[in-house]
């Protein structure tokens, strides 16, 4: 029994999924003749509470366009110092939009309104005009932690104070959907944008939306063909989506409660410094000095356990769906023998 704890993005299409996307209807998209492409298009916007939405190869690549789409070169968008666009999106913001990042240092991956509000330039020629507002939900870097609606209101509010455009890195947006008394719905009437992933917890194979008005999703469909996201027959894909959208949602607190027992059980190791706190489907721990990463990782990778370091002493596990309780079992066995 191989277990890939390295990412939610590891998971391979189900049975169910696989029908589905064998027997999708397909078209060619470029030309916006891609029924399955428009159908989940359509699905997930209204599933937002938004007028249209743009279905992308990546979810790197709907931040990115979003950031095109909101911004002018030269201007300056604000987001906490362990942003997934930042850190993690091979220097996009500055490749793609000419575009500088002022990073704000939040609470476990979350920024506060009384942050942004003191963070926003001044509109004075020699500083760089601040155009947007970029938050992740949930936090990969920060261990899955979520914003709560009103922390994402509060934002709003001062984003329309100051005229600011305002999106959400929802690579994993439906972890923080299942923990919390909002829906996407709620979600749509506060953002601009919005990115939706469908890769990670969701299963899919392949792709991610951008949501948003039809304006922005014009543009963004300019931009996607620029930045050469154009598919064809990408209906095969979309099915996978669909069936995601529509099966593979509730089922994300089996992944949370199999990561909160999964720390648990690490937080009485002797070899951990510490667990960060879990809250969805990702786990970061401290190894203490006396344990290196990449020697951690070998030693599960005897067991065929695969995990990958984090920075330093630091290591991430992510739950998914085809994470089981027998890999739990192992995994928690695995490791008190360590």
């Amino acid at each position: 029994m191989i277990v890939d704890l390295r990412s939610d993005t590891v998971t391979k299409p189900s049975k169910e999924m696989l029908e589905a996307m064998f027997n999708a209807e397909v078209g060619d998209d470029v030309f916006a003749e891609e029924p399955t492409v428009n159908a989940l298009e359509e699905k997930t916007a209204k599933l937002f509470g938004k007028e249209a939405a743009l279905f992308c190869p990546s979810g790197t690549m709907t931040n990115q366009i979003a950031i095109k789409v909101h911004t002018q070169p030269g201007d300056e968008l604000l987001c906490d110092s362990t942003a997934h666009i930042y850190n993690y999106e091979g220097g996009g913001i500055s490749f793609n939009s000419g575009v500088q990042a002022k990073l704000l240092p939040g609470e476990r991956g979350r920024i506060s309104a009384k942050q942004l509000e003191e963070s926003i330039n001044p509109s004075f020629d020699w500083l760089t005009r601040t155009s947007l507002v970029c938050v992740e939900n949930t936090a990969n870097r920060a261990g899955g932690s979520y914003y709560s609606l009103q922390q994402m209101q509060e934002l709003a509010d001062v984003c329309k104070k100051h005229q600011l455009r305002y999106h959400l890195d929802g690579a994993r947006i439906f972890n923080a959907i299942v923990e919390n008394d909002y829906t996407p719905a709620d979600l749509g009437k506060i953002f601009d944008s919005i990115s939706v992933c469908l890769s990670k917890g969701l299963g899919a194979p392949v792709g991610s939306l951008l949501v948003g008005n039809k304006e922005l999703v014009r543009q963004a469909r300019r931009i996607r063909k620029v930045f050469g996201g154009g598919m064809r027959q990408a209906g095969y894909l979309a099915a996978a989506g669909i069936y995601a959208l529509d099966n593979n949602v509730n089922r994300l607190k089996d992944d949370h409660a199999r990561a909160k027992q999964l720390a648990s059980t690490m937080s009485k190791l002797g070899f951990i410094d510490n667990v960060l706190p879990v809250d969805t489907n990702i786990i970061i721990f401290n190894l203490n000095e006396k344990l290196k990463p990449e020697e951690f990782v070998k030693k599960l990778a005897s067991h065929d356990i695969k995990a990958t370091g984090f920075g330093k002493q630091a290591i991430r596990f992510v739950t998914h769906l085809d994470f089981n309780d027998a890999m739990l079992e192992k995994t928690e066995k695995v490791l008190k023998t360590l």
